[in-house]
Order: structure tokens, then sequence, then C-alpha cells
């Protein structure tokens, strides 16, 4: 139903100008001038200004649209404003006969003055007798406008995936590059604080036996492993904040003024009191602080220099999984790994399974297939990411990937509510879902299904209540299904 705010001009259009508009109007182009004419007869003439609304999202579909002059927009508004329609000049929409449309699947606002003709519901019978070219002209209209949509929203499918894929990746390089960003700045303050350090060290004047002593006292320190705790024992935070403890009162009792910095870096070391009075038999007090200090900043130093290798080299392995995962700068068709693509496909999702039981059951030694990588990661994306809505926030998602007679078969199995029975059959119809308004689109099964038998494979579902599992099957010579 248009809005009550549609209304007819105040100086109503003669029919035969009306007539020569639809002329223009495409799908109606060489339609007789008397068909033209009964459509202008009995349609109602509207004028809209721009930004007014002409239908909302919902609203039952009765009137077709012939666009005469403007522009009009629909858009979704749940889940944010996601454009699905562009109607201009010469256009002719709405409901049409033989449609299934029943309301409107978005809000349709004017982004341009609109002048329209709309022809009621109740008309149609009526017009297809008069005008028998009405059919063809309208089931041409009616493909083409299927067509149109469902690229449309298969567009906001995949900006839906990307827009996740973003977030979780996001996600997941914030933790190493932040990790790295405070190394770093460590690294920083410690190096700074040792270039001051270092005429202190050079005015000890130590000989050569000292220095000697010095380096055999670190190398033991540095080749000490780290101090794990024991079954049994009590926790090793514990042990630290007493071997720290241990290590500030016996530097307080030299006199050392720095025991903040030193005291926490050598306890971590593992360095106990035993150390420090095996040094004190090589160095008077005073060398002892300096040289504790030097030690203490090149430990943290060290920390953080593991730290950035640590967190860059997790950052390069999430670019390598995403370079997977999307197959860049590669040729369509490859010879795929598919346990590997699996794991690279979960690790997109790694933010989401924090809570989440990840079992895995690859079995040893399986052929590679050759397929389009990219198009079989989007298939593992969205089996995987309904079966984590399923789950929720807790729970078990196990994946098992084997032989079974000639074909690789996938399973992606989780232990969520499972799907209702009535609800099994149309789970891979296009445009079919059972999320929330703005949650999805319903085209992530229907592409995987589509994904699947371009490469005469097969996808199905077995789901009852805490055990879901889709199985994917795929031949192992796929050149023959191009």
């Amino acid at each position: 139903m248009f809005s009550p705010a549609v209304k007819a001009p105040v100086a109503p259009s003669a029919p035969e100008q009306i007539a020569a508009a639809i002329e223009n109007i495409g799908a109606l182009h060489g339609l007789p001038f008397e068909d033209r004419m009964w459509l202008a007869t009995h349609g109602r003439e509207v004028c809209v200004d721009s930004g007014e609304v002409l239908f909302e999202e919902g609203a039952t579909a009765d009137h077709m649209v012939l666009i005469l002059k403007g522009e009009i927009h629909v858009r979704r508004q749940h889940g944010g404003p996601v454009s699905l329609f562009i109607g201009r000049t010469g256009q002719m929409t709405g409901i049409l006969p033989f449609s299934r449309m029943k309301s409107y699947g978005g809000q349709g606002f004017a982004v341009s003055p609109v002048w329209a003709l709309l022809i009621a519901r109740t008309d149609f019978p009526a017009m297809l007798e008069t005008i028998p070219s009405m059919a063809q002209r309208v089931v041409s209209t009616l493909l083409d406008r299927v067509r149109e949509v469902t690229r449309i929203e298969q567009q906001a499918e995949k900006l839906m995936a990307l827009g996740k894929l973003a977030g979780n990746l996001a996600h997941e390089l914030n933790n190493p590059a932040s990790a790295a960003q405070r190394a770093a700045a460590t690294m920083v303050e410690a190096v700074q604080a040792n270039r001051k350090n270092r005429f202190r060290l050079i005015n000890l004047c130590l000989d050569r036996e000292q220095i000697h002593a010095i380096e055999a006292w670190e190398g033991k320190v540095l080749n000490r492993p780290l101090p794990m705790p024991e079954t049994n024992q009590e926790p090793d935070a514990i042990d630290y904040l007493k071997r720290e403890e241990t290590i500030r009162a016996w530097l307080t009792q030299k006199g050392f003024a720095e025991v903040w910095e030193i005291a926490p870096e050598l306890a971590e070391q593992g360095v106990t009191v035993a150390d420090l009075d095996e040094l004190s038999t090589i160095i008077g007090p005073e060398e002892i602080g300096i040289t504790l200090q030097f030690f203490a900043r090149y430990l943290r130093s060290s920390r953080a220099a593991d730290t950035l290798v640590f967190s860059t080299a997790r950052i390069f392995a999430l670019i390598d999984a995403v370079k997977d995962y999307s197959n860049m700068d590669r040729a369509p068709i490859l010879e795929v790994d598919v346990p590997a693509g699996l794991d690279a496909t979960l690790l997109m999702f790694q933010s989401r399974m924090e809570h989440i039981v990840v079992e895995r059951d690859y079995e040893k030694g399986l052929p590679r297939i050759s397929a389009y990588s990219g198009e079989l990661n989007q298939v593992w994306t969205a089996l995987i990411e309904n079966a984590l809505d399923a789950l929720g926030d807790e729970g078990t998602l196990r994946i098992t990937c084997r032989m079974e007679a000639d074909m690789l078969l996938v399973e992606i199995w989780d232990t969520g509510p499972g799907i209702p029975p009535e609800l099994q059959e149309r789970i891979f119809e296009p445009f079919f879902t059972t999320k929330a308004p703005g949650r999805g689109l319903g085209l992530g099964l229907d592409y995987a299904m589509r994904v699947v038998r371009k490469h005469r494979g097969h996808l199905s579902v077995k789901s009852e209540p805490g055990s879901t599992c889709f199985r994917v099957r795929l031949p192992l010579d796929q050149l023959q299904a191009y």
C-alpha cells in the first residue's frame, strides 16, 4: 500500500499526455496508442516531491508502478540501510501480474521529484484481457527484476561476510600487534637507559679476571632453565613473588637504590640469593649494583625482542592464512589441500571461538583435489558460521575430513539446539533464513550448495537436538566438473 501522503496532482495531466509518456517506458515501448490510453485512463496519476516516502517496508504491494519521470530508491531498514532497488524514469516496477510479491521488501522513497502512474492489482485481469501483449512484457520484466535483485542480495551477503571477516581478522591482529608495540616500547626504554649507564660501567675499571668471571656468572644464569612449577607444589606465581622478595631484601641490605628495577627481572630469570652471594665474591658492592642494573635491562630488552619476534611471526601467520583463505594471486583452479583450507577458515573465526571446543579429525595422507579453492573456502565459511551461530557462546565444534569410497568427505558437527525437521528441507532455499532481521540474507547455504554442485559433489544435513552435521562429499577427479 502506498503512503497516504502520495496523492494525485492538484492539476491532473491529460490522458493523452500520460499516454505519450508511457511510450518512454522501456518494457512498454511500441505499445499501440489505444492500449496506452487504456492504461492512462485506468491508472492513478501521482506526483511525489524529493525525499517523500512512497511505501514502507512490509506494506502490502497492490500497485504496478510506471515511473514516467524521476527516481525511486528502495532500501532495507533492518540491520542498517541496504539498497535493494533503484527505479528510474522509464521503468515498470511494483507488483506485476504473475508475480509472487506480497509486500514491499524495503522502504521506497523519492530521490528526485517523481511523476508516476499506478495500476491497481484489481485491474490486472482486465488489463491482460484488453492488452494481450502485456503478458509477455510483464514476464520479461519479472525475469530481469529477479536477476537484478538476486545480484544485489548476493553482493550484500558477500559484503556482510567481508565485514565479519574483517572484524575477526582485526581482533586476531590486535593482540600480537599490541604485544609488539609494548615490547618495542620496553626495548627502547631499556636501550636508552643502558646508554646512560655505559660510562658508569667503564668507570668500574674491572680487570680481565673479573670480566671473565662475570661473563661466566651471566652465562650460567642465562642458560639455566626457567623455574617451572612441580607437581603438588605451590603455583609458580607464588614462587616468583617469594623469589623476588628475597632478592629485594638482599639488594636493600646492600644499599642499592634501584631495587624496584632489578629485583623483578632477576626473579623472572630464576636468580637466587645464592647466585647473588656468588657474584659478591667476584666484585664489590658498588660494582654489583651497576652490573646487576645493566644485566636486568639486558634481560628486559631480550624478552621484549623475543616478544617482538613471536608477535610478528603471529601476524605473518595470520597474513598467510588470509592468503590461503582468499587464494590471492593464484589461478582459480588449484590442487587444493582441503584440511588446510578448513584450518585457514577456522582461523578467520578464532575471535568467536573463545569458549568453543574445537575438535579436528583429519585422516592422514588425504589427496589433494583440483577445485576452485576460494569458492570451497566460502563453503566452509558458510557451514562453520552457521555452526557457531547455533552454538552461541559455548559448545563443541567438530570437523572431520576423510575418504569415503572415491569421495572426499567433510563433516561439520555442532552441539547446538538443532534444526527443526520441518525446516531442514528449506534451509538451502535462496533467501530463506531463520536468523533475526539484519543477521543474514539467507544466501549462505544456497551459495554453498551451488558451489558443491559445481564441483559435482553433494551437500546434505542431518540434525537433531544437540547434534547437527553438514556433510560435503567431493569427487577426487574435479577436472571433469569444469
